[in-house]
Formats: C-alpha cells, sequence, structure tokens
C-alpha cells in the first residue's frame, strides 16, 4: 500500500510541475506579447506609429512569446487560440479554463507595466480596441472572425507534427502580422481577446469590448472545425474526445501511444505532449 500511495504522490507532484510550468509560460508569453505589441501603438508627439510599424511589433512580439513559450505550454498566449485546441480535442477543459486565466492575468500585468513605464501625456488609452472609420458592430465582429480565423488555421498548421517541424515562431508572427495590415483600419486589430482585455481593465473603458471576445472565439472555433475535421481530419474517437475533454487519466494514455508511431502515421494528438 505505501509504494502505491508514494507512486500517486510522485505522479501527483510531476503533474503539478508539468501544469504550473505551463501556466507561468503562458502568463509570461501573453504579458510580453502585450507589452511590446501595445508598446508599438502608443501616440509619441515626436513620432506617431505607422500601419506597418504596428504590424512589425506585433509580428514580432508574437514570434518571440511563441519561441519561449511553445515548448512549455504550446504556446497558446491567446484565449481564442485555447478554444480552438479544446475544440479539437487537444487539451482538457481544466487546462483551457487555468490557460484562459493565465492570459488574462498575463495580459493585465503586461498592459499594468507599460502603463506605469509610459509618461502621462503618452499613454491616452493605451491602445485598447475600438471600432474605427465608421465601421459598423456587425463588420467589426465579422472582421474580428475573418483575422482570428486565419490566425487559427495557421497556428494549427505550424504546429501539427504530422505537416510541421521545427519552431513555429516565425509562420505565427507572419499571420498576426497579416491580420494587423488589414484589421488596424476597422478595429486596431485584436484576433486575441487577452490583447484586449489587459489594456481595457487598466484604463477602466470596455465600450463594445464584447466585439473582442465573439469575433475571435468564433473565428476560433471555425477554423478548429475547418481544420480538424475538413482539412486534416484525425483518428480520435468520440471516447477519446470525452476523455480528453474531462481530462481523465485515458487522456495519458491517448498521448503516450503517439511517440512510438512513425512520422507518417502520427496525428494531432502528438501536440498534447506540448500542450
Amino acid at each position: 500500500m505505501e509504494p502505491l500511495r508514494s507512486r500517486i504522490c510522485m505522479l501527483v507532484s510531476r503533474l503539478w510541475t508539468v501544469i504550473s510550468k505551463a501556466l507561468f509560460a503562458e502568463f509570461l508569453a501573453t504579458g510580453l506579447y502585450v507589452f511590446f505589441g501595445v508598446g508599438s501603438v502608443l501616440r509619441w508627439p515626436s513620432a506617431l506609429p505607422s500601419v506597418l510599424q504596428i504590424a512589425i511589433t506585433f509580428n514580432l512580439a508574437t514570434a518571440t512569446a511563441v519561441q519561449v513559450s511553445w515548448k512549455t505550454s504550446g504556446a497558446h498566449a491567446n484565449p481564442a487560440v485555447t478554444l480552438a485546441f479544446l475544440v479539437g480535442s487537444y487539451i482538457s477543459l481544466p487546462r483551457a479554463m487555468a490557460y484562459v486565466a493565465a492570459q488574462l492575468t498575463g495580459a493585465t500585468v503586461g498592459a499594468a507595466l507599460l502603463y506605469g513605464l509610459t509618461p502621462g501625456n503618452v499613454r491616452g488609452t493605451l491602445g485598447i480596441n475600438v471600432v474605427h472609420n465608421s465601421t459598423s458592430t456587425g463588420q467589426a465582429v465579422a472582421v474580428e472572425l475573418i483575422l482570428t480565423l486565419q490566425l487559427v488555421l495557421c497556428v494549427f498548421a505550424s504546429t501539427d507534427n504530422r505537416h510541421a517541424r521545427g519552431s513555429p515562431a516565425a509562420m505565427i508572427g507572419t499571420s498576426v502580422a497579416l491580420g494587423h495590415l488589414i484589421g488596424i483600419y476597422f478595429t486596431g486589430c485584436s484576433m486575441n481577446p487577452a490583447r484586449s482585455f489587459g489594456p481595457a481593465v487598466i484604463v477602466g473603458k470596455f465600450t463594445v469590448h464584447w466585439i473582442f471576445w465573439v469575433g475571435p472565439l468564433t473565428g476560433a472555433v471555425l477554423a478548429s472545425l475547418i481544420y480538424n475535421f475538413i482539412l486534416f481530419p484525425d483518428t480520435k474517437t468520440v471516447a477519446q474526445r470525452l476523455a480528453i475533454l474531462m481530462g481523465t487519466t485515458a487522456e495519458e494514455k491517448v498521448v503516450e501511444v503517439q511517440p512510438e508511431k512513425k512520422d507518417s502515421q502520427c496525428n494531432s494528438e502528438d501536440i498534447e505532449v506540448s500542450v
């Protein structure tokens, strides 16, 4: 009985270590993303930011955040990406909820740090996302949906072990830059509810904030369905999907058998190892 208890304690300890590292990675990656990305939007009197500058900065901030965290947590740094992975049966519901909490906390801390370090006459509204250029709320939601859809498709394609090798940082960063080159004119380009949430909390302005949850989350779900059920369907059974969703021990069994298969036989369940 004692050896069994010892093994259980060791397993729980290892599991907590892995999860705590992943949560910190999501917190750190999202905080860095918000600090540097939103920092590029600040309107300094001597040098107002251009659309190209903002897009490049968000590109680099994304690539950095992904490179730092993708082997530890899967480099979501975005509640929309986490939801997409949940829908695709790559992570459990408890882990997804913990990820989103870490991301929102990281985004708030990143925005708070930026706010504290920025001169009062430059802070403005701290780059919160709003609707621009007579764009209607319906158009804004649709734009955010499309921008996030292409981002999440890129995330799946760049991290799927069946097709991709190496770090996905460059390609995901490029996808974020692409979204900003178009989306800035409509909504300031969110594609990430955490990016919108952090600055909004710090300045206390939540005008049309719902747009930057509904649009990205809907786009993420659609992208997950398109990728995982149409473009590259996997072989998970309903029982396996339910086990992964609930975070039962069956989830570990589903994951553990994958590395033993040949590369040509690997499916998207491999991603769970790094998530």
